[in-house]
């Protein structure tokens, strides 16, 4: 065989390999025409008639409601509702009652039954992947609670050698319960429980219980300068312990780009400096004489400015930089400012009770 032959009989098996060679654009036709039918197998099958047909057409309307469900539904309940002209509705108020009772009954009514309670959301509920809005719910209540103990201790008692008011006695016990209390945990217990909501609108039940007997003469709410002091000294006690906590965690993470618990305090610290606010102005209508006996109606609307500013602050995402930060801010050192503040005024305000 001549070389020319040899050369031409190369030539012909290498275009041979080329024209059969794995994947070549017959084959990839080929290919493709079939991934196609059957990529766009699972999509055609859903047009066909059938029981199969149907059950992927409700398989996929399910997933792509669960995909959804979340976050649509996280952005339809989620609420910080810092209202600052909050008034309790008239349901709430008794003429010739207390107006601090009438605000923390109002409070415990919208953060329950209007807004949703969301603390305790389980897992089938959206409300359970919110993080600022349970925080700042029990924040409020955090307040309401503490309120609840002045009045049983303090406001609605004649002297403290006195009996305790029994619906109020309640509704401070009741308003103490946790706010993540769902009615059924089976790591706890695999019989159902009372859950926060329900224990919070029987406070409420009390508290306008309280109200009604006392705008009938019945019940006890002594107006006097050392009762409103104890009260703000209580609060200011409390709000200590907040600012506390907001030190150190400054101390531990601050400068942390990724904080996961700064909003969580934020919200919470905000909740319970909005619930005060709404309670200090119940108690500046109810201890208005000795507040203009005293001469604190200076004093008292600075001292409500700080607590007004301090609730206000709502940042678009909570930021923990450092202290000295050119860039990055820091929300909790700035509400921790605000709430010394506020809590220096209302030692100020104390100081001339004191007098």
């Amino acid at each position: 065989m001549s070389f020319s032959d040899r050369l031409a009989g190369w030539r012909e098996n290498l275009r041979h390999r080329w024209m059969y060679r794995r994947g070549d654009g017959s084959q990839t036709a080929s290919g493709g025409s079939s991934a196609a039918a059957s990529g766009g197998g699972f999509f055609g099958s859903l047009n066909r008639p059938g029981m199969g047909s149907m059950a992927k057409r409700a398989g996929l309307a399910i997933l792509i409601l669960i995909l959804l469900y979340y976050p649509i539904g996280m952005f339809i309940v989620h609420t910080v509702d810092d209202d600052i002209e909050f008034t309790p509705s008239a349901a709430d108020t008794a003429e010739g009652g207390s107006m601090a009772v009438a605000f923390a009954a109002g409070l415990i009514d919208r953060e329950v039954n209007q807004n949703s309670w969301t603390a305790n959301d389980p897992f089938f509920q959206p409300g359970t992947l919110l993080d600022n809005m349970p925080n700042f719910q029990q924040g409020i209540m955090s307040a309401l609670a503490r309120f609840g103990f002045e009045l049983t201790d303090q406001l609605g008692r004649t002297r403290g050698s006195s009996e305790a008011d029994p619906d109020l006695q309640r509704a401070a016990g009741l308003l103490q319960y946790p706010g993540n209390v769902w009615i059924w945990n089976p790591s706890v217990s695999l019989a159902p429980r009372a859950s926060s909501e329900s224990q919070y609108r029987d406070a409420r039940t009390r508290l306008l219980a309280y109200n009604a007997r006392l705008a009938k003469g019945e019940a006890n709410y002594d107006i006097r300068a050392d009762n409103l002091l104890a009260t703000l000294e209580r609060f200011a006690a409390d709000l200590g312990s907040s600012s506390a906590l907001i030190d150190r965690h400054l101390a531990e993470r601050a400068g942390s780009f990724f904080d996961s618990d700064a909003d969580d305090i934020f919200y919470f610290t905000k909740g319970k400096l909005y619930g005060y606010y709404m309670v200090l102005q119940g108690l500046g209508m109810d201890f208005e004489p000795i507040i203009a006996e005293r001469n604190l109606q200076k004093p008292w609307a600075e001292m409500m400015e700080s607590f007004r500013k301090a609730a206000l602050l709502d940042p678009w995402v909570v930021s923990n930089g450092e202290l000295d930060a050119q860039f990055q801010p820091n929300h909790l050192a700035a509400q921790g400012f605000y709430l010394l503040r506020a809590r220096t005024q209302l030692r100020e305000i104390s100081n001339i009770l004191l007098k």
